[in-house]
């Protein structure tokens, strides 16, 4: 089977219908989501792009750091090309492009990113177009099988939206949309003015809106591909994008909230297996690895220490069997289990899961047991996956899975 796996970075999962949004038009990512097996829970590891990375090709949590786990480890595109596919990395991510596991690609197409962004006069112009249209381009003199990853810098570098969509979601008495291209990196005082990140959320709207309709164009191209009853698209995201929940408008410092670390996970299969399922699995970019390799039918594999296949969950045949999933941030760590998201910084924070979404209210006075309690797991976690498998751990107490009476 062929795989395309698209991933945007900085798209903040609140912005689109499937994770929740109602005030933005994104009909084809409706479509796709319709068609795919939505995953509604998958937190990335790291918001560092190279460590991050190192999950979604090599199977090693951003945490793991067992002495020489990477040498001469086979990345994704390596284990692709030895069972004879092709494989290509479309981006304008110029840093992704000197990597060393990027290297193992068979080609890897850079599309020149706009050093002095612009408002494009349409979307054609829009520098998302233009990765879109590399990315098309590839598939068009492509042959089977391959492995087509395309890496898409969005919603950080550019917000070059067209005038006309920057006043899409503007109403009556709403702040001016930015005007210019550059995207906004500040952090908000106290006494900072409301406006300014509504602002920033109508002006990131339109271009949500624009991602939307380049995925829109490649959909319908790929629809009525050659390729279209033998591939499996994959879209997902490499980081959110703050947009004021907790006093940044930008990466920033890049704080583990939900707004950085909760990202969109569709994967769609030709032949719609698992279309419309949505899922609430707790699952991390290790299992995107792992599932790749399956889907590419990839038996032969290095051993990781977190990662779960999640073909089964797509046929309906199981579930991922994880009770936590942890990040590592610059000075941060995390662990969120079904019930609770702790966030380890220069102090604790605790937010009740589902329920706090985005974590705005912090119980962490109210329940310091299960601020402890966390803070072991997350420790017991650290030091697993340095020498032995996530699985392999014990399972969490009843109060950290399911919550308090």
């Amino acid at each position: 089977m062929n795989v395309v796996v698209f991933v945007v970075d900085r798209l903040h999962a609140g912005f689109l219908g499937a994770y929740g949004n109602t005030w933005i038009e994104t009909p084809a990512f409706d479509r796709w989501a319709a068609d795919s097996c939505v995953f509604a829970q998958f937190l990335i590891d790291s918001p560092d792009l190279a460590r991050l990375y190192r999950s979604y090709w090599s199977g090693l949590h951003a945490m793991c750091a067992r002495p020489g786990a990477d040498a001469g480890r086979p990345v994704l595109p390596a284990l692709f090309s030895s069972s004879g596919a092709a494989t290509a990395l479309v981006t304008d991510e110029e840093s992704l492009t000197r990597s060393a596991m990027a290297a193992q690609f068979d080609e890897c197409v850079l599309v020149e990113p706009c050093w002095q962004p612009e408002i494009a006069a349409d979307v054609s112009q829009t520098q998302l177009a233009r990765g879109t249209m590399a990315a098309l381009s590839w598939l068009e003199q492509a042959n089977g099988p391959f492995l087509l990853w395309c890496h898409l810098a969005g919603l950080g570098r550019t917000w070059d939206a067209p005038a006309s969509m920057r006043e899409m979601y503007r109403q009556e008495g709403d702040p001016p949309a930015f005007p210019a291209a550059d995207p906004p990196d500040r952090q908000l005082n106290a006494e900072a003015d409301p406006d300014e990140a509504w602002a920033a959320a109508i002006t990131y709207a339109a271009q949500v809106t624009v991602l939307d309709q380049c995925l829109g164009a490649f959909d319908e191209y790929f629809r009525g591909s050659r390729f279209a009853a033998d591939t499996a698209l994959v879209f997902t995201s490499a980081r959110g994008f703050p947009l004021g929940e907790h006093g940044r408008i930008g990466p920033g410092n890049q704080s583990l909230f939900g707004e950085l670390v909760q990202a969109p996970l569709m994967i769609r299969l030709p032949d719609g297996t698992g279309a419309l399922q949505r899922r609430f699995d707790l699952v991390e970019p290790c299992d995107v690895w792992a599932t790749l390799l399956s889907l590419g039918g990839i038996v032969h594999r290095p051993d990781s220490p977190t990662a779960i296949d999640l073909t089964p969950i797509l046929r309906g045949e199981g579930s991922a069997a994880r009770d936590r999933l942890c990040a590592a941030g610059a000075g941060e760590r995390a662990i969120r289990t079904p019930a609770w998201f702790l966030r380890q910084s220069a102090s604790c924070e605790l937010y009740v899961k589902p329920d706090d979404f985005w974590e705005a209210n912090n119980v962490a006075v109210r329940c310091p047991e299960i601020v402890e309690c966390l803070g072991d797991a997350l420790v017991e976690f650290d030091q697993t996956v340095q020498h032995g498998r996530a699985a392999d751990l014990p399972p969490l107490p009843r109060a950290l899975v399911e919550g308090l009476d």
